[in-house]
């Protein structure tokens, strides 16, 4: 196969070619865009001309009508080891095979982590403080003797248990489909609904999968039945959380304080509603740009297996295939 070509998109931080030996496949031009298009037609005409698309995850949509009007498409690779925005069917339909890769194990729960000791302790606030008038300002709150919830208890959640524990917290979950003797194997105190969790902790922190029974999960009705101090922490899925509800429940001061790093729409949009100044401003809401997974480890992983997957595909025996 001569002169393949290769675009790599939505990688922001312009790491890819950096953390990867892209070298090592055969005749092949790669293209990378650290930009993320929203309008189908753009896309098109940026993507016609390419054989092989990587894609960052959940980043960029694809769709059965994009797929198909990609005349030149032959091969699909997405970082980590699932992504629902691809139209897995649509690709298979035509005959395209769709690759992932691996992803490190304990990023998005030391992230979480970060978000919650940034939050508890109002460093951001203080920080400003400390540049504006020059020493602190407010006082923070220990995690230590506090109790945490944790809508899900998989990986993710299995791991921000241990470290909530390491913190001098007691943990507490629940999911749809959490039983009580997962929850005994850990450790952790099960909760019978979402409003008992939301009821009974000082921190919320989300970690499941983005389903249709997920979406908006966590309403009105869940953050009202929170605590008046509480903290809620989204690293999972935008989706997962009612947008306007957690506003709303902002502004009423239940939760006390949020903090955000994945999002319905992203990037996320200037003009978005969660740009709320008079929250950001104060500290009340801390907004991270999706960051859960953006460490150089996980980078090698995801592009030094894109390029795998690519080398493989090439000589006719594609890995990790997902659809």
């Amino acid at each position: 196969m001569s002169n393949l070509k290769i675009a790599v998109l939505d990688d922001s931080a312009n790491a890819s070619q950096r953390v990867a030996d892209w070298s090592v496949l055969n005749d092949a031009d790669v293209t990378v865009f650290t930009d993320t298009l929203k309008a189908e037609s753009e896309l098109i005409e940026r993507l016609r001309h390419f054989d092989v698309v990587c894609l960052m995850r959940e980043r960029t949509p694809f769709p059965a009508s994009l797929i198909k009007a990609l005349p030149k498409l032959k091969l699909i690779i997405t970082t980590g080891p699932r992504n629902l925005s691809i139209d897995m069917a649509a690709a298979a339909a035509l005959h395209i095979p769709v690759c992932g890769t691996e992803s490190r194990k304990t990023t998005t729960s030391e992230f979480a982590m970060l978000l919650m000791l940034t939050q508890s302790r109002g460093l951001l606030t203080e920080v400003n403080s400390m540049r504006e008038t020059g020493w602190q300002s407010s006082l923070g709150r220990d995690l230590a003797g506090l109790d945490l919830g944790l809508i899900g208890l998989g990986k993710i959640g299995e791991q921000m248990a241990t470290l909530g524990k390491a913190f001098g917290m007691t943990i507490h979950a629940w999911s749809p489909n959490l039983t009580t003797a997962r929850c005994e194997s850990l450790g952790v105190q099960y909760q019978p609904d979402l409003s008992s969790l939301m009821a009974n902790t000082d921190i919320v922190s989300v970690h499941m999968v983005l389903s249709e029974r997920s979406t908006h999960l966590v309403n009105a009705a869940a953050f009202a039945s929170m605590r008046n101090d509480a903290l809620f922490i989204n690293t999972s899925r935008g989706q997962i959380v009612d947008q306007q509800a957690l506003l709303d429940g902002l502004h009423n001061g239940k939760p006390l304080k949020a903090a955000l790093d994945v999002y319905d729409e992203e990037p996320l949009p200037m003009d978005s509603p969660l740009r709320d100044t008079q929250l950001t401003e104060s500290g009340r809401l801390l907004l991270s740009p999706h960051l859960g997974y953006v460490t150089e480890q996980t980078w090698k992983v995801f592009y030094s297996q894109t390029v795998d997957a690519i080398a493989a595909w090439q000589n006719g025996a594609p890995i990790r295939q997902l659809n």
